[in-house]
C-alpha cells in the first residue's frame, strides 16, 4: 500500500445543500479538525485498496466487500445503535484507526468480507469492538436537521442512505462506506457526500499542504 498521509489532489466539493452558514454557531465542527481528517483520509484510502483488490465487480450473484464506519463525538451510541449479533470488530488486532495502518487495512477487509454492520470510532480513532445497526431518523427529525427535504442520489442503496442520514445526527462527525455491489467509496458529512465509483479508485494522491 502507498503511504497514507496523503489526500488525492482535486478531490471535488461536497454534494448537498447543507452550508456551513446553516450550521449553529456554537457546534464544534469535529469533521474539519485537521486530525479527524487524518482519520477520514485513512479510512477513505484503505476502503478504496480493498475494492481495487477485488476483481469481480459486475459479475451477476456475486457481493464484493462491503464496509460502513461512522465517526462519533460522544460517549455511547446506545440510543441509536443495536448490537449485530456475535459480528465484532477485532480490537485485538486493531484498536485504532491511527498507529498501524497495515492493521487497520486487513482487519477492515476481513469485517467487509465476512460481517455485517456499521464499525463505530470515536474522534480519538479508538474503535468499537460490537458491530451495530444504527437506527433510522424520523422523517420530520432529517428534515429539520437538513434544513429542508433529504435528497438522495439514484445511485445509494439502504447503506448509503443509513450513511446520509446518520451524518446529520448532532454526535456522528462523519460515516463512510464502501458499497458491496459496485466497490464505490463515499464519505458523508452533516447530510453531504463525496463520493468515487470504483473507475475513479486509486488516482494520483499527494501531500497536504
Amino acid at each position: 500500500m502507498a503511504p497514507v498521509d496523503d489526500v488525492r489532489a482535486g478531490d471535488p466539493p461536497m454534494a448537498g445543500k447543507r452550508t456551513d452558514d446553516d450550521r449553529d454557531e456554537l457546534d464544534i465542527a469535529y469533521a474539519h479538525h485537521r486530525r479527524v481528517e487524518e482519520m477520514v483520509d485513512i479510512v477513505r484510502f484503505c476502503l478504496e485498496a480493498i475494492s481495487l483488490e477485488f476483481d469481480r465487480w459486475g459479475e451477476p450473484h456475486v457481493s464484493g466487500p462491503g464496509f460502513y464506519l461512522a465517526i462519533v463525538s460522544g460517549t455511547s451510541v446506545e440510543g441509536y445503535a443495536d448490537p449485530m449479533g456475535a459480528n465484532r470488530w477485532p480490537v485485538e488486532r486493531c484498536a485504532s484507526v491511527f498507529g498501524d495502518i497495515e492493521a487497520f487495512h486487513a482487519a477492515a477487509a476481513t469485517t467487509a468480507d465476512r460481517m455485517d454492520g456499521a464499525v463505530i470510532a470515536s474522534i480519538d480513532g479508538v474503535l468499537q469492538e460490537r458491530l451495530v445497526r444504527l437506527k433510522d431518523l424520523d422523517r420530520a427529525t432529517l428534515e429539520e436537521h437538513n434544513g429542508g427535504p433529504i435528497a438522495y442520489a439514484d445511485w445509494m442503496g439502504s447503506r448509503h442512505m443509513s450513511a446520509l442520514d446518520t451524518s446529520l445526527r448532532d454526535d456522528v462527525v462523519a460515516t463512510i462506506t464502501l458499497s458491496e455491489e459496485t466497490g464505490r467509496v463515499t464519505t458523508f458529512v452533516d447530510g453531504t457526500f463525496e463520493d468515487y465509483d470504483r473507475a475513479e479508485l486509486g488516482g494520483r494522491w499527494r501531500t497536504q499542504d
